[in-house]
């Protein structure tokens, strides 16, 4: 059987790819590791991949802004190839760092027209970075395909510019996928269970289709149940709770 083909983009200051390849991996996706000079160059082609991933990190060590550079690139120098990639039917997975370059460079919410910008990710609340476990909820009646046949996830945060920020009247057109929630699921918690001001609790958004997926949260750093801060106290699962959002992405890319 052919096996669907992940593209892991890096660019300086990326620091989660390893974590996000093994975690496609292991849902049986084929991994690539491409930096985004080998795209830009056309050494490396976008159109051989069903799955693109922009992982967690410091792209550019967010200088101007978190992840505004690699926007950028991808907006200017690669936006006719991942437009063609997206009218293909492929998926595209950002996360931590990768949500806030698919909002900079326009790729999302796209509610107000292409490559309008009405959402953006600012500094926590809390004045600081903020690295810990949160719960999480899964909007049932969203179309994203990365959480279909989720309800609650209990998952790792790590940054300082996490909030969402959008637009006066942008918020009901926005396709809310997963928010944050405490151990009960209740989503109008407050902080720390919400762990930087996010509107609404936000943790993670999609386009219209459910193709295109950013989250703050970091899903691929709990696959092994021993990633789990309390494993040895709780009863053994096979896997962690990230691992479904891989799968449901490789299992609906063999369709396409």
């Amino acid at each position: 059987m052919i096996k669907v083909k992940t593209l892991i983009l890096r660019a300086p200051g990326t620091n989660c790819d390893v974590e996000a390849a093994f975690a496609f991996e292991r849902a049986g996706a084929q991994v690539d590791l491409i930096h985004v000079d080998e795209l830009i160059r056309r050494q490396k082609s976008l159109s051989n991949y069903q799955i693109m991933v922009i992982p967690g990190g410091f792209t550019y060590g967010d200088d101007i802004s978190a992840g505004r550079i690699l926007a950028n690139e991808l907006r200017l120098k690669l936006g006719d190839e991942i437009q063609k990639f997206v009218d293909d039917g492929r998926l595209i997975l950002g996360i931590c760092n990768g949500f806030q370059v698919l909002v900079k460079a326009g790729m999302l919410p796209k509610s107000r027209g292409e490559n309008s910008q009405s959402l953006t990710l600012a500094g926590n609340d809390s004045g600081r970075f903020e690295c810990r476990w949160v719960y999480l909820r899964a909007n049932k009646t969203s179309p994203c395909i990365f959480t279909r046949g989720i309800n609650l996830m209990y998952l790792p945060v790590a940054h300082g510019e996490g909030k969402v920020v959008i637009e006066p009247g942008a918020l009901e057109e926005l396709n809310v996928a997963l928010y944050y929630a405490d151990e009960t699921g209740d989503i109008r918690a407050g902080y720390p269970h919400n762990p930087n001001g996010s509107v609404n609790n936000i943790a993670g958004i999609c386009d219209a289709t459910g193709r295109i997926f950013a989250l703050m949260p970091h899903p691929e750093r709990f696959i092994r149940w021993t990633q789990h801060p309390r494993w040895t106290r709780e009863p053994r699962r096979d896997y962690g709770d990230g691992f479904r959002v891989f799968l449901n992405a490789v299992e609906w890319a063999k369709s396409i």
